[in-house]
C-alpha cells in the first residue's frame, strides 16, 4: 500500500490530514499485518511549515520538488516509494494534504482491488465552513453514492501496474486525476466508482492548484434572491 499525498503549504490542514491517514493504515494493518503501508508527502514548493509537521510523523517518507505541478508531485510521490520495484505488487492511494479519509479507506480499497478491480474512484464533499448557500449549489450539482461521476485525486486508488500502463500521473498543474482515469478506462483496465470511503476536504474557496476543488466552488453559482 503506498498512500501519496502532495502537499503545498499546507501547514495548518496537513495534521488533520496525516492524522486521518494513520487511522485508516493503523486499521488496516490490524487486519493485514503482512501488508506493508508507506505515507509520502510530496512537499511541492512549500514556503512554509510544511515540512516540519510531516517531519513530526514518524513513518513518513518526504519528497521535495519545486514543480509547482500537482499531476509532477504525485508521481514522484510514486517514483520515490515504488522506485525500482514491480508496480504490480503496489496499490496507490491517494489523497490531498487538505482531505481527511475515512478509517476504512485503505481497508475497502484492498477489498476492491482483490475483487479484481483496478481502479476505485471514491468520493469527496466540502467540509465544515461552507456557506449554507454555495453548500446548496454544490449538492445540486454532486450525487453522492455508487456509480457516481466523481475523480478526485483526493480520494482514487489505482494499482501499480494499471497506474504505470497509463503512463503515470500526467505532467499537469490541474486535472491530472481525470487525464490518468481516462487512460486507465481506455487501457482496459477495470475500475468501480463507490460512496462507502467518502472523504472530507477542505471547504477554502481559494486553493493551491488552478481549476482545482476549491475553485470549482467559487465558480458555483450564487444566492437566489
Amino acid at each position: 500500500m503506498a498512500v501519496i499525498i502532495p502537499a503545498r503549504d499546507e501547514e495548518a490542514l496537513l495534521p488533520d490530514c496525516l492524522r486521518a491517514v494513520f487511522r485508516a493504515a493503523d486499521a488496516f494493518r490490524n487486519l493485514h499485518p503482512a501488508v506493508q503501508v508507506d505515507v509520502t508527502v510530496v512537499l511541492d514548493d512549500c514556503r512554509d511549515a510544511s515540512a516540519q509537521v510531516a517531519a513530526e510523523w514518524a513513518g513518513v517518507k518526504v519528497v521535495q520538488t519545486e514543480h509547482r505541478s500537482v499531476g509532477r508531485a504525485r508521481q514522484a510521490g510514486v517514483a520515490a516509494t515504488i522506485g525500482s520495484d514491480d508496480p504490480a505488487g503496489f496499490w496507490v492511494a491517494n489523497t490531498d494534504a487538505d482531505t481527511t479519509v475515512p478509517a476504512n479507506w485503505l481497508i475497502e480499497q484492498y477489498r476492491l482491488a482483490a475483487c479484481g478491480y483496478s481502479l476505485v474512484l471514491g468520493t469527496v464533499e466540502p467540509g465544515p465552513g461552507l456557506a449554507p448557500w454555495l453548500r446548496t449549489a454544490w449538492a445540486e450539482r454532486n450525487t453522492l453514492g455508487e456509480h457516481h461521476r466523481q475523480v478526485h485525486g483526493a480520494n482514487l486508488g489505482v494499482a501499480g501496474e494499471a497506474l504505470q500502463a497509463a503512463g503515470g500521473f500526467p505532467p499537469l498543474r490541474a486535472h491530472e486525476d481525470t487525464r490518468l482515469v481516462h487512460r486507465v478506462k481506455t487501457a482496459g483496465y477495470s475500475w468501480i466508482a463507490v460512496d462507502t470511503i467518502r472523504a472530507i476536504t477542505s471547504a477554502r474557496l481559494g486553493g493551491r492548484t488552478p481549476e482545482g476543488f476549491a475553485t470549482y466552488l467559487a465558480q458555483l453559482p450564487g444566492r437566489i434572491a
